[in-house]
C-alpha cells in the first residue's frame, strides 16, 4: 500500500463518522476563527528557462497537503493564510513544491457553502536527497474553488480544486544552476474545516 493510499484511508476513516449527520442541515453562519487541513492529489507542470536538467519523471502526479488558518470579517468573506504543498519521490530524490499565500475566500451567497478563492505569496521548489537539500524561492499565486458541506455545528468537509503557480527562480547546487524554475500545479482534495 502506497503512502498516498494510506493517507487517503486515514482521511476517509476520520471523516466517516461525520458524514451521516450532514447534508440536509442548513449552513451555519460563518464567523470568527477558522482552520482547515486537507489531503489530495495533484499534477505538477514543472518548467525551466534553460531546459530542466533533472529527471522529467519529476513532473506529473503526487500527494498534496494543505493547511489553512484565518478569520471571518463577514459571512461572505474569509481572510487567511494558506500553505499548499505537492511532493513526489523520484529515483531517491524527494521533490517538494509549494506556495505560502495570503488568501481571500469569497462566498457569493452567505447561505451557500460554495466559494472561490485567490491569493498571492511565496513559492518554493526544493530537492532533497539523504541529508542534503537545495531550494529556490520566488513569488507565487493561488486560485481555486470548493464547497463547504456542514457535518456538525463547527465542522465542515470541503471538496476543493486548487491551482497554484510559482516563479521559483534559479536553483543552484554542486552540479550547477538550473535557471528560471516555474511550477504550475492543479490538485483536487478534501479538507476538514473547523469553524
Amino acid at each position: 500500500m502506497t503512502r498516498l493510499t494510506q493517507l487517503l484511508w486515514i482521511a476517509a476513516a476520520l471523516a466517516a463518522p461525520l458524514t451521516p449527520i450532514a447534508t440536509a442541515q442548513a449552513p451555519t453562519a460563518r464567523r470568527g476563527f477558522w482552520g482547515a487541513f486537507g489531503l489530495g492529489y495533484g499534477a505538477n507542470g514543472l518548467s525551466c528557462s534553460g531546459g530542466c536538467s533533472f529527471n522529467s519523471d519529476a513532473k506529473g502526479g503526487g500527494l498534496t497537503v494543505a493547511l489553512k488558518l484565518g478569520g471571518t470579517p463577514s459571512p461572505r468573506v474569509r481572510l487567511g493564510g494558506e500553505v499548499n504543498l505537492w511532493t513526489k519521490d523520484v529515483s531517491g530524490i524527494t521533490e517538494s513544491v509549494g506556495n505560502i499565500s495570503a488568501a481571500v475566500y469569497l462566498y457569493p451567497s452567505a447561505r451557500s457553502g460554495f466559494f472561490v478563492k485567490g491569493g498571492v505569496g511565496v513559492a518554493s521548489f526544493q530537492l532533497s536527497q539523504g541529508g542534503s537539500t537545495t531550494s529556490a524561492d520566488g513569488i507565487g499565486f493561488l486560485t481555486g474553488l470548493g464547497y463547504d458541506i456542514r457535518v456538525s455545528r463547527k465542522v465542515s468537509l470541503s471538496p476543493i480544486a486548487n491551482f497554484y503557480f510559482g516563479h521559483d527562480g534559479d536553483l543552484t547546487d554542486a552540479s550547477g544552476t538550473i535557471p528560471g524554475i516555474r511550477h504550475a500545479i492543479v490538485d483536487f482534495g478534501l479538507s476538514v474545516q473547523y469553524n
